[in-house]
Order: structure tokens, then C-alpha cells, then sequence
């Protein structure tokens, strides 16, 4: 007998009527027709003809400000650069012990959102690595039901800021996954390509994986992720670097990102964009018209290269929204980037599921026979249904073992002069 049979359930490649059948937490048939009288098994769920997704998957977030909006103060500006001071001034008074309880809150709300892998930056500026050991102890804690994945971000500036490399260093002792930087904040734009070198060469030396912020401004003369790209094919890292943010590319000559895109290719390099927050903090300089700051996400795509979505912040100094939805991470990003046609929509349902557990390599993850049984059933026939409606989670699953469970949403409608009638889509 199996562990678990759910059927009748749609899939987001446009299969319906399917089963998938789980036994010793992996998937080990996935087909039409599975039912229960061909086969039973202990845990049956009838999906009722609505969407089974693999999970969300979040490619970039900074889980160790998360929930803390409002500590010491709001961000009057709303930019990255106010936000960058409030942080520093709210390091001093962080504790061990409200880290942990306001990420693992956060986790809490990313299970009951389907979201079940998560790859968070954490700070290694501060002397004490508090964030770090904060992090990592939360990594721990939640590994049952959330991958964690962890990346030494020096905030300040890898050079910029004093002792940086050496705590960076030790934070990938201490277990941190990921190599991490922020060249558009070094002092100089000289000391920003140095310090991609730096880094992606230590990285290449541990066999770690690199993600860095990179050119995270308005400014079109930032170009650092052309010396990540160049680095990466250097060092034979293809495939294992990401470059988040840039949002310079949304402000840089079209002849030069021509040539900038085919080198990120021959790269093979990842890209993270995050619309809720570059659409917030860029263009915050300019009056009218207002630059978008989203990177040029459709063009990257149809250079081939891997493109995710990430949220990025939720309640913190640099964002004062969130849920844990990347539902409506992947929705903004649909609108800015107007990617509108029906396959552009399904890249960005891809955004958020399927394309971030490729950049943080979770091989595990997908609807598939033989990878773990971790899914989400979504009130919805299909992934653009699912993105206009920010579909209901019915459902969410970790290695065939059900986390989260809510009834369908309905609303019944009593107007005048019309039959009483319910409708599950409003």
C-alpha cells in the first residue's frame, strides 16, 4: 500500500486528470487515471481538478532583517541607501534570541504558503557573526520542512568595511552554503571589480556557490556584473553564479547589454530578479519619468539564461509589505516586466518554482518519478489562473508528509432579483 495517492489533480505543464503516488517520501508514479481502486494507499487526497505545483522556492531574501520593520525607526526615504544606515544602526541591539524567534515566525508563514526552500543572505559584517549563528541555528531548527540556504553577505562592503573577508571566511566555516557581495557598494568602482575577483576565487577554491548583489542602482555605468560574468568563465564556475538585482541594466545602453547579455550566457549565469523591491527602491532619484529598476528579465530569458524571482525583504528596514507570497513576487514581476503572453506568464509561474530550485541546485525538487514528494495543491486550473487570482493554498506537502491543510475559499453571492449562487474564483 502506498503512503499516499493524490488524484484527479492538474498539472502546470497542462496534464490533468493525473495521480501521483508517494511511498518512503518520494514520488514513484506520476500518471493519468491513478485512482484509488488501482492504487490504495494509506493517505488518499482527491486534488478535485485543481493545480499540483512543485513547490515555491525563493532565491533571495535576507531572512536575518525579516520582521523587524519599524526597529529603531521607519524608513522615511524608502531607499536602498537609507535602509543600508538603518540596518547599521539597528545591528548593535540585535539579540541571538530575536533573530531566531522572528525567522523562524517568517518560516511559519512561508510553510503555510507553499514556499519550502528558501536561499537568505545573512549580514557577516557585524564582529560578533550574531546573524550568522542566528541563521545557522535556525537552518537547523527548520530542515524537517524548509530547505535553508545560506549566504555570506558582507553588507558593509567586502573591502570597504574593516575585517569583512575574514568574517566572511569564517562564516563558510561556521556552515554558510553560499559566497556573497555587494561590489556596487565599495568605495570605488575599481574596488567593486576587485572584490568580485576576490570573491568568486575564494568560492572557486571552497567549491562553493556564488550570489552576488550586484549593480543593485539606477546607475548605468555600473556594469559589475560583466566582471562576474567574466570571472565565472575564468574560474570554470559556470552554472554555479548568480547575479541578483541588476537593475542598472534597466538604465544601460541597449548596444551594450547586447553584448552583455551574450557574455552572462556564455556564463551560463543565473539571474535574480526581485520586482517588489527594485520596483519600490529604484527610481526614487528620478522625478518624471519614473524608471521601472526591474532587470531586463525577458531579454535574459531569451538569451537562454535562468532567471528566478526572489522577495527579497519582508517587513524590514527596506520594506515595509510582505507575506511570504511569491505568488505575488511572481505577479509583480509579471506586471513591470510586461510579460503578458501566455508563455511569459508560465515563465514567471517557472520564476518561482521551478527555475530557483535550479539556480540553488535542489535537485530533488519537481514533479517528477523519483524526486521527493513535495508539493502544493493551489485553488486553481492553471499556473496563469494561479497568478491572477494569487491562488488559495489547499494543501502543502514536505516529503509526502501534509505541513498545511485550509478548505477552499468561497463566496456566496445573495443579490437581488438573482438565485443565490457560490463562486470559488472572485
Amino acid at each position: 500500500m502506498l503512503d499516499l495517492l493524490i488524484h484527479n489533480a492538474r498539472l502546470p505543464d497542462g496534464r490533468a486528470h493525473m495521480g501521483v503516488a508517494v511511498q518512503g517520501g518520494r514520488i514513484t508514479a506520476l500518471e493519468a487515471g491513478l485512482s484509488p481502486a488501482t492504487a490504495p494507499a494509506a493517505q488518499v487526497v482527491d486534488a478535485g481538478d485543481q493545480l499540483l505545483s512543485a513547490p515555491f522556492v525563493d532565491a533571495h531574501f535576507h531572512m536575518d532583517a525579516t520582521l523587524s520593520y519599524g526597529l529603531p525607526r521607519v524608513n522615511q526615504s524608502g531607499t536602498l541607501l537609507e535602509g543600508i544606515a538603518l540596518w547599521g544602526e539597528l545591528k548593535p541591539q540585535l539579540t541571538q534570541e530575536a533573530l531566531v524567534e522572528r525567522a523562524l515566525a517568517y518560516c511559519d508563514w512561508a510553510v503555510a504558503k507553499g514556499l519550502l526552500a528558501i536561499r537568505s543572505h545573512v549580514d557577516v559584517c557585524d564582529p560578533r557573526l550574531l546573524a550568522v549563528d542566528a541563521l545557522l541555528e535556525v537552518k537547523r531548527r527548520v530542515a524537517p520542512y524548509i530547505d535553508l540556504q545560506l549566504v555570506a553577505f558582507p553588507q558593509d562592503g567586502v573591502l570597504r568595511s574593516h575585517g569583512a573577508l575574514d568574517l566572511l571566511k569564517e562564516s563558510l566555516k561556521r556552515g554558510v552554503d553560499v559566497v556573497g557581495g555587494i561590489p556596487h557598494f565599495e568605495r570605488t568602482m575599481a574596488d567593486g571589480a576587485a572584490s568580485v575577483k576576490l570573491l568568486c576565487e575564494l568560492a572557486a577554491e571552497q567549491g562553493k556557490r556564488v550570489d552576488m548583489h550586484c549593480d543593485e542602482s539606477d546607475d548605468p555605468l555600473s556594469r559589475h556584473v560583466e566582471t562576474l560574468a567574466y570571472e565565472t568563465q575564468r574560474l570554470g564556475l559556470h552554472g554555479r553564479v548568480t547575479g541578483s538585482h541588476l537593475t542598472s541594466m534597466h538604465s544601460m545602453d541597449n548596444y551594450y547589454v547586447s553584448k552583455l547579455l551574450a557574455l552572462m550566457a556564455e556564463a551560463r549565469l543565473n539571474v535574480v530578479a526581485n520586482p517588489l523591491i527594485n520596483i519600490t527602491l529604484q527610481g526614487r532619484h528620478d522625478s518624471y519619468p519614473k524608471r521601472r529598476g526591474l532587470t531586463r528579465v525577458p531579454e535574459q530569458l531569451a538569451a537562454g539564461l535562468t532567471v528566478a524571482f526572489g522577495h527579497d525583504c519582508v517587513m524590514d528596514p527596506w520594506y515595509s509589505l510582505g507575506s511570504g507570497d511569491m505568488l505575488e513576487v511572481a505577479s509583480m514581476g509579471l506586471h513591470v516586466a510586461q510579460m503578458t503572453s501566455q508563455a511569459a506568464m508560465r515563465q514567471c509561474f517557472e520564476a518561482v518554482t521551478t527555475a530557483p530550485a535550479q539556480i540553488l541546485g535542489l535537485d530533488h525538487f519537481g514533479l517528477a518519478v523519483g524526486r521527493e514528494a513535495s508539493f502544493v495543491l493551489l485553488q486553481a486550473r492553471d499556473p496563469i489562473e494561479a497568478l491572477r487570482l494569487r491562488a488559495h493554498r489547499l494543501g502543502v506537502w514536505r516529503r509526502g508528509v501534509q505541513l498545511a491543510a485550509s478548505a477552499p475559499v468561497q463566496t456566496t453571492l445573495t443579490l437581488p432579483g438573482r438565485p443565490a449562487s457560490t463562486d470559488f474564483r472572485r
